[in-house]
């Protein structure tokens, strides 16, 4: 059966069922859940026996795509989220990353992009129609958004494309306006406790409601995003005591996070930190746990973790990166040195 979606998503789903666009663009921040609903759309258009809007997970054809060999979906996404999600690469390119001549791209390539334009010009095999899903858009690079605007302008017959963005202002504007777009719902605080309560006991995870409303508060509303902090495995007595120990150079907790979820919680910490210098309520985390620094030093942080956001996935040593973060942050809330260890 397909993973049952959460309450504010199969709202939209219902939503966009009742539309008969072509191409559609659902958008918002990470952490609304848009991958999950694009993948929820495509099935149901797909599937033999949709019931309420919903895929039924048992025909033939939703078979197909949990096995990922559906003759009429094409998943064009970039070769490392593919990997993740079990989705297969084209043999051409699987060989190239096995033999070590590429790594896994983080851009959509424009010859995956080909493969998609020359598989929607086919004939359904099924005969409920074929389907593009694109994730993340904003990883089609200039080259393959210019491919596919001729298509998505003039789409062969019974051909649709879901899009799904966390960053939608980097899909070209040609792109975005050959597509009908949904703005992501958010999740009201009730059902996204809900669900975060539920998800947290379905995989297993430590967390008691002191630490559900700290995940929730640091996923700022956004459901997914509070189920990635969760995962983290940290307890509420160490989120706590957090922002003082980064702003002493204490990298010990985080010391193994991904770069990009580490630059994250800094820029958290960061906002909050420029919120209480200059008179106002911070929105992550209790004021009491926060350290202090002025206006001026704590503006002049955020503009460093904004510059770095733009090259967080390079590959960088990590504990080298994880240094010079921690002298910024020492320097930027004027925290002792931390003693070196013996």
């Amino acid at each position: 059966m397909m993973a049952a979606l959460p309450p504010w998503l199969q709202r939209q789903l219902q939503r966009l069922r009742r539309q008969r666009a072509h191409a559609v663009l659902l958008e918002g921040p990470p952490g609304l859940g848009q991958g999950q609903l694009a993948w929820a759309l495509a099935c149901s258009w797909l599937c033999e026996q949709p019931q309420e809007a919903v895929a039924c997970g048992h025909c033939a054809s939703c078979r197909a795509v949990q096995a990922r060999t559906h003759p009429d979906l094409f998943a064009l996404l970039p070769d490392a989220l593919a990997l993740e999600l079990g989705w297969p690469l084209d043999a051409a390119t699987q060989e190239r990353i096995e033999r070590k001549e590429i790594k896994p791209s983080r851009q959509i390539r424009v010859e995956a992009t080909r493969a998609a334009l020359a598989f929607a010009q086919t004939t359904s095999a099924r005969g409920q129609g074929k389907v593009v899903l694109i994730q993340p858009a904003e990883r089609l690079n200039a080259e393959s958004a210019n491919a596919l605007l001729k298509t998505l302008e003039e789409p062969p017959p019974a051909v649709r494309f879901v899009l799904a963005s966390e960053a939608v202002h980097e899909v070209l504007p040609t792109v975005r306006s050959r597509c009908v777009r949904h703005a992501m719902a958010w999740p009201t605080a009730s059902e996204g406790l809900a669900w975060l309560r539920r998800q947290a006991a379905e995989e297993g995870l430590a967390a008691g409601e002191d630490k559900l409303q700290i995940g929730w508060r640091l996923g700022r509303g956004r459901a997914e995003e509070a189920l990635a902090w969760l995962r983290l495995g940290l307890d509420a007595a160490a989120w706590r005591s957090l922002p003082a120990r980064l702003a002493a150079g204490d990298w010990t907790a985080i010391a193994d996070w991904p770069p990009a979820r580490q630059l994250t919680l800094l820029m958290l910490l960061c906002h909050d930190a420029l919120a209480l210098a200059c008179g106002a309520p911070p929105q992550h985390f209790d004021a009491a746990t926060l350290p202090r620094t002025d206006a001026a030093r704590a503006a002049a942080l955020w503009r460093a973790l904004q510059q770095a956001r733009r090259t967080v996935e390079h590959p960088y040593q990590a504990a080298l990166w994880s240094q010079a973060w921690a002298q910024r942050l020492r320097k930027a809330f004027d925290a002792p040195p931390k003693a070196a260890a013996r």
